[in-house]
C-alpha cells in the first residue's frame, strides 16, 4: 500500500511531515472522485439537462477542492504529485484510507451508482451506524484530522509558510484559493479556512445540514445535489420544519420533479480495461485505438496539471490552457467514440466465465439486457503501461 493509500491511518506522529504526506492523500482524493463523476457524466445521452449540469457543477468544485489541497501543500514547502495519480478502478475506499466500506468502479449513471456518489459525499449525521467505527468515515474526517494537524503545528506551519517552497500557487477565476503570505494574514487561519470550504462544499456546514454556508451562497453541498438526483426531486424543507435525518430526508425533497435522464448503457470498466473483451471483439481494434487516444489525453491533462504546479511560473497559464482544452477533448474521444461501440451480445454473455470474480460488480452497475456499449476507463499512462491485448488469470475481488 503506497504512502498516499495510508498515511491518514498509519500509526505515527502527525508533525508538518505527515501533514504535508495527509495533503497529498487529499489531492489524490480529489482527484480519484473525478473520473467517476465525468463516467456518469458523459454517460448521459443529452447533456444539458438538470442531470448533467448536477454533476457538472459537482465536478468543477472537485477539480477546486483538489487545486485547493495542492495550495496549501505547496505553500507549506511540499511539491504536489499530479502527474502520477492513479486510483486504478475497480477499488474499495477511498485513497488515505477514506470510506473503506465503498465499493467505486467507472461506470454509467445509475441508481446504484448515484447511491455510491451520495456515500461518497455523505456528512457524519445522515452515515449509518455501521460505517462510523472506520478511521476516515467521510470525506470530512480526513480535511479534520488535516485541519487538527494545522493547528498542533502551527509553529512549524508558519516558519514553512514564510519559506515557502519550490512549487507554484495556482489561481484562476474559477475559485482556486491561493495562499501566499501577507502582513497581518495568520497562515494557520488562512490554511483552515481552506480546509473549511472543501468540507461545507463536500458535505455541508456542519450544522445538521446540507447546504454550504453564507460564504459560499448557502448552496448546496455535493451530497445534496446528489441526494435532488436520487429522489427525483430538487429540495424543498418540509412544513413544519423537522430536523433532518436518515428517518426524514426523503421529506426534504418534494420539490419540483427531476426526470431521470436517458443513459447509454456502458458497461463498467473491470479491472483489466475491457482487455478480455477487446481480444474477443472483431471491432477491438479499432476500439482499442479510441480508449488510447482518451488515455493518452486524459494523462497529457495530468501532466499539464503537474508542471503547472511544479513547472516555471512563466509557463503556468500557457499550461493551464493546455490542461483545459484537454479536458474539453476527453468529452469527443468518449461520447462520440468507444461509446458508440456496441460489445457484441455473445461476449456479453460469457462474462461470468470472462471475469468471473468481478461479474457482480459488471452487472450490478450495467444492464445486461440491454445492448452494451465500452465506456472510458482513464487510464494513466503517465505511470503505468498499456493494458495487454487481453489479460490473463482473475481480476480484482469486487464481487
Amino acid at each position: 500500500m503506497s504512502a498516499v493509500e495510508q498515511i491518514v491511518t498509519a500509526p505515527v506522529t502527525r508533525d508538518i511531515a505527515w501533514l504535508r504526506q495527509a495533503l497529498q492523500s487529499a489531492i489524490a482524493l480529489e482527484h480519484s472522485t473525478l473520473p467517476l463523476y465525468t463516467a456518469a457524466m458523459l454517460s448521459l445521452e443529452v447533456q444539458n439537462y438538470p442531470t448533467y449540469n448536477t454533476i457538472r457543477s459537482v465536478l468543477m468544485e472537485e477539480m477546486v477542492h483538489m487545486a485547493t489541497a495542492a495550495n496549501m501543500l505547496a505553500a507549506i514547502g511540499g511539491t504536489p504529485d499530479i502527474k502520477r495519480l492513479d486510483p486504478r478502478y475497480p477499488r474499495q475506499g477511498l485513497p488515505g484510507g477514506v470510506e473503506p466500506d465503498l465499493e467505486l468502479g467507472l461506470a454509467q449513471l445509475s441508481r446504484p451508482q448515484l447511491r455510491n456518489f451520495m456515500r461518497l459525499e455523505a456528512p457524519l449525521f445522515l452515515l449509518a451506524d455501521e460505517y462510523r467505527a472506520e478511521s476516515y468515515p467521510t470525506i470530512g474526517g480526513l480535511y479534520v484530522a488535516i485541519k487538527e494537524a494545522i493547528t498542533d503545528n502551527a509553529a512549524a506551519v508558519r516558519r514553512a509558510f514564510a519559506v515557502g517552497g519550490l512549487a507554484n500557487q495556482v489561481g484562476d477565476n474559477i475559485g482556486f484559493n491561493t495562499f501566499i503570505p501577507a502582513p497581518g494574514v495568520d497562515p494557520v487561519a488562512l490554511l483552515h479556512a481552506g480546509v473549511d470550504e472543501i468540507i461545507e462544499q463536500g458535505e455541508g456546514s456542519r450544522r445538521g445540514t446540507i447546504h454550504a454556508g453564507p460564504a459560499y451562497q448557502n448552496e448546496e453541498s455535493h451530497y445534496g445535489k446528489f441526494a435532488e438526483l436520487w429522489y427525483g426531486a430538487h429540495y424543498e424543507p418540509p412544513q413544519p420544519p423537522v430536523p433532518l435525518s436518515t428517518e426524514t430526508e426523503a421529506r426534504y425533497f418534494r420539490g419540483d420533479p427531476i426526470p431521470w435522464p436517458e443513459v447509454i448503457n456502458t458497461l463498467a470498466v473491470p479491472s483489466d480495461g475491457y482487455a478480455r473483451i477487446l481480444a474477443l471483439d472483431p471491432d477491438g481494434p479499432a476500439v482499442q485505438i479510441s480508449l488510447e487516444s482518451f488515455d493518452a489525453v486524459y494523462s497529457g491533462m495530468l501532466l499539464s496539471l503537474h508542471n503547472m504546479w511544479n513547472g516555471p511560473l512563466e509557463t503556468l497559464w500557457p499550461t493551464f490552457g493546455e490542461a483545459v482544452k484537454s479536458m474539453m477533448e476527453l468529452r469527443v474521444l468518449s461520447c462520440f467514440t468507444m461509446m458508440r461501440a456496441e460489445i457484441p451480445p455473445a461476449i456479453i454473455a460469457d462474462l461470468p466465465e470472462l471475469y468471473p470474480s468481478e461479474f457482480a460488480f459488471l452487472a450490478r452497475y450495467t444492464d445486461l439486457d440491454k445492448p452494451v456499449f465500452y465506456g472510458p476507463r482513464f487510464r494513466n499512462v503517465n505511470v503505468a503501461p498499456a493494458w495487454p491485448a487481453c489479460a490473463t488469470g482473475q481480476a480484482g475481488q469486487l464481487g
